[in-house]
């Protein structure tokens, strides 16, 4: 099964662990409505949209109220180191929470002791934490956007406040940022570097690029990276290898905003509404 987890941008959301239910317009996580804007409930309707069309099992969520103060993160570290060495997770995706290397540590030991271990996969918040605390090389997939990329090539910078300028006006260098951040062993194994064209790469190489279908009018779209993440954390745990989960899982996210016709006022909602038709013409491209 699928955990994901992470906060959402409500400063009194209690912690909601259960699983999340999406019908094609609406989120729930444990009976409790969760607004599909951007951010971790994006990634969560997206993967949930994406096991449904498989026929995998609903993903597990956890999930807390964060808006910068860390109350909602805490509270989900808390748990996730309480509960996950007795849990049977064959996949997590970390997603927003606030960076805390302490409790990184706590819980990425707890996730090392379950058994079997489950791929680690993060992006954001967790992510910069992944690489603040030394322990990058631990994760199976990291997906950054370009500018997550800097940082992780970054090897002094303790925080993304502190990311070189010269690094981060690379942002069509992505090569020379994927090799700076493995030499200096800030990446996971794998990377999806997501942007105008997304970037496949496992130990420093990249392995293959989806551009295509673009839509311009979805840069004015919030939460279209989460929705790439979710969708390839669904289909990795549904078996499939790493690379081949998140370029097709490119693939599907580009096509969905195709089939959705965006205008500057679509929701990402919207778009994760279209990812079952998505992945369906991808399935069959594929002879699946």
């Amino acid at each position: 099964m699928l955990a994901v987890i992470g906060t959402l941008p409500e400063p009194d959301a209690p912690l909601l662990a259960g699983t999340a239910e999406w019908d094609g317009e609406a989120l729930f996580v444990a009976g409790t409505a969760v607004d599909v804007a951007r951010g971790t409930p994006a990634l969560l309707a997206a993967a949930s949209a994406t096991a449904l069309a498989l026929g995998r099992e609903a993903p597990h969520a956890v999930l807390a109220g964060d808006i910068g103060t860390g109350h909602g993160s805490r509270a989900v570290y808390a748990h996730l180191e309480r509960t996950l060495p007795s849990s049977r997770f064959s996949v997590l995706a970390f997603h927003y929470l606030q960076p805390d290397v302490d409790w990184h540590n706590k819980v990425l030991f707890a996730a090392q002791a379950m058994r079997p271990r489950p791929l680690l996969l993060a992006d954001a918040g967790f992510m910069y934490a992944a690489k603040m605390s030394g322990q990058a090389q631990e994760y199976d997939l990291f997906t950054p956007d370009a500018g997550e990329l800097a940082f992780l090539a970054d090897e002094t910078a303790p925080h993304p406040f502190y990311a070189r300028g010269f690094l981060l006006s690379q942002n069509n260098r992505v090569p020379d940022l994927v090799q700076r951040a493995h030499a200096h062993a800030n990446a996971a194994r794998h990377l999806l570097v997501k942007g105008e064209v997304d970037h496949m790469v496992r130990d420093g190489e990249i392995l293959g690029s989806v551009d295509a279908p673009s839509e311009e009018a979805l840069e004015a779209m919030g939460g279209t990276g989460d929705t790439l993440t979710g969708v390839a954390a669904a289909l990795i745990e549904a078996g499939w290898d790493i690379p081949r989960a998140c370029l097709a899982g490119a693939r599907v996210n580009r096509l969905a905003g195709a089939l959705l016709r965006p205008t500057p006022a679509s929701q990402v909602r919207e778009l994760a509404a279209r990812i079952p038709e998505a992945l369906e013409t991808v399935l069959r491209e594929e002879g699946l």
